[in-house]
């Protein structure tokens, strides 16, 4: 239902009071666009996958929402669910570290910044991480770490093509070197995936950058974006300080990165699945035959070679 058809049927039925339709706007049923401010049945635009059907901006979607559109329904099985953050550093700010992994994990149902698992994409086996930006803002500490190297030696082991979605403001502080630890964790997981001939394909989204950029987030094999993404390693300032010169305006942006080699592909959101099966068909001429029951029998994938 466009915004036009729901003004003319409440046309129809009688005049809209003012207070009627600030109720509505605040009980969700429309949503307004941050990039061009119009107005969206709700509905719609979860339907387009949160993308304003009137400009194409990308709202920003997190974990559930992302394992929802990119795996087959009721394939999805998630893994090292259980992990739970420590607090080693015994780290105080302005509120204890243990207290705000408490608080976070009551905010968002989530016990960490990402969520792991295997399911299927179009009917192919897959291994997917899903990083949370409500987490902290997605931050990489010590269970973001794990969760992500043993689902990266899952996939090995079980010779599943593994994919990650970014949204990341970098290494954790709050766990010092034990996060920057992650760093390399990760990548020396990944070497051995991509060692074993195994497609790794990470999805940078708004933001993606520190630690998490430094890393995993630019060590694939083909490497997506979603349009006007942010993607660094330090801030835009930071950078602008230390040359001490003006950068271009799309610095640091899915674009500009394009531009410049960084990345791949620029994917739509609403296109990122069939994106993604079609590389994986492309990449990966065979399934694994250690696959959970719940994924059914494993089965032969024939390569696909484009005309």
């Amino acid at each position: 239902m466009s915004l036009f058809d729901w003004f003319a049927n409440r046309q129809k039925s009688g005049p809209i009071s003012k207070d009627r339709q600030e109720r509505e706007i605040a009980d969700g049923l429309w949503s307004k666009c941050e990039a061009c401010s119009v107005l969206t049945y709700t509905k719609d635009l979860q339907a387009n996958q949160m993308v304003c059907p009137d400009c194409g901006h990308h709202n920003r979607v997190f974990s559930d929402e992302r394992i929802r559109q990119l795996i087959d329904a009721n394939t999805w099985l998630p893994i090292d669910a259980e992990l739970v953050a420590t607090d080693p550093l015994q780290f105080r700010d302005r509120k204890p570290y243990s207290d705000r992994l408490r608080d976070m994990q009551e905010k968002t149902k989530l016990n960490d910044a990402v969520q792991t698992g295997v399911g299927r994409l179009d009917g192919l086996p897959v291994a997917l991480g899903v990083m949370d930006f409500r987490f902290m803002g997605g931050s990489m500490g010590s269970v973001v770490g794990e969760k992500l190297t043993r689902l990266i030696e899952r996939a090995t082991r079980e010779r599943l093509p593994t994919i990650i979605v970014c949204a990341s403001g970098g290494a954790r502080m709050q766990e010092g070197m034990l996060s920057l630890m992650q760093m390399a964790k990760i990548s020396g997981a990944l070497h051995r995936l991509q060692a074993a001939r195994l497609l790794y394909v990470p999805v940078l989204t708004h933001p993606t950058t520190g630690g998490v950029t430094a890393s995993f987030a630019m060590l694939g094999d083909i490497i997506l974006a979603e349009p006007k993404a942010t993607i660094g390693f330090a801030g835009r300032r930071v950078v602008e300080q230390t040359l001490r010169e003006k950068l271009p305006e799309d610095f640091q942006t899915a674009e500009y990165l394009l531009q410049h080699g960084f990345v791949d592909a620029i994917v739509l959101r609403t296109q990122l699945k069939p994106t993604l099966a079609r590389l994986i068909r492309l990449h990966q001429p065979s399934a694994s035959t250690h696959l959970p029951i719940h994924l059914t029998e494993a089965r032969s994938l024939s390569m696909t070679i484009p005309d």
